[in-house]
């Protein structure tokens, strides 16, 4: 048995995907697993280092990290909806491009897609559950969220000002914009290996979705106080049948994201994806 040391987040749908094998449901001959729970950003850097044998990260990150290969299971995909921009007050598009902004991280996905939206602009990084607060206490004339505040937002007193996931979906003829994707590490893996994992993600996403109220049951350490049903809707929006395998549309949408993010100068070169 190999120990693999795998990278998520402290996130529902993370979790959600990885029931099956958590509870013994889905088990794996060849691997036990170690894992390694931190916000995506962090995670990313895990990645630009080579730390873990397998982590989620952003799309966007991807173009910054050498010897890895994207699994085409466990990837998350908005269709029509994606990260938010909120504030609380409304707010143009021109005037927001003047206004502080808090993200969750340089290299996510989502401040690729605001970026791509209102060019530069002026930004303030911090852990995604950080956000909403530093918005209602001023700290930030706005807020990137890429959590559960985008179905919450109006309990928390905040107004929503762009939905990139619905933007991107205009711009490009109704692709699913691509967010979070899993790599594995080739130095620690081999090819063999990795399309090993690749299958039991696969197979742990589908017994998750087959059993969704005791896998949301599992998922709910990561509520952050939310219900069942609030988290439940959120869970859906981001495992859905791109993550069980992206397919071509899917590939199709991150080779998109990094083409736009290449010609805009945000994106630092050319990068060809390399899919498990």
């Amino acid at each position: 048995m190999k120990e693999i040391i795998v990278g998520h987040t402290p996130d529902a749908d993370d979790a959600f995907m990885f029931y099956g094998l958590e509870t013994g449901k889905v088990v794996s001959p060849i691997f036990t697993f170690k894992h390694v729970i931190e916000d995506i950003e962090t995670l990313n850097k895990y990645a630009l280092k080579g730390t873990l044998d397998v982590t989620a990260i952003s799309v966007y990150a991807y173009s910054f990290i050498k010897n890895h290969v994207i699994l085409t299971s466990g990837a998350s995909f908005g269709v029509n909806y994606g990260p938010t921009v909120l504030s609380k007050k409304e707010l143009s598009l021109s005037q927001l491009k003047e206004c502080s902004i808090a993200i969750p991280g340089k290299m996510t996905s989502a401040n690729l897609l605001l970026s791509l939206v209102i060019g530069k602009f002026k930004y303030f990084e911090m852990n995604f559950r950080n956000i909403p607060d530093a918005i209602l206490s001023d700290k930030v004339d706005a807020g990137l969220v890429i959590h559960e505040s985008q179905i919450t937002y109006e309990k928390e007193r905040l107004r929503k000002i762009i939905d990139l996931g619905a933007w991107w979906h205009i711009n490009t003829d109704g692709l699913p914009v691509p967010l979070g994707i899993n790599v594995a590490n080739i130095k620690s893996m081999s090819s063999e290996e990795i399309g090993a994992f690749n299958s039991l993600l696969r197979d742990s996403i589908v017994y998750g979705l087959r059993n969704v109220s005791s896998a949301v049951d599992y998922a709910m350490k990561y509520s952050r106080g939310h219900t069942k049903q609030v988290m439940e809707k959120f869970i859906k929006m981001y495992v859905n049948e791109n993550t069980v395998e992206m397919g071509e549309t899917g590939k199709k949408a991150i080779n998109k994201l990094l083409m736009m993010g290449l010609r805009e100068g945000i994106v630092p070169s050319a990068t060809e994806p390399i899919f498990a």
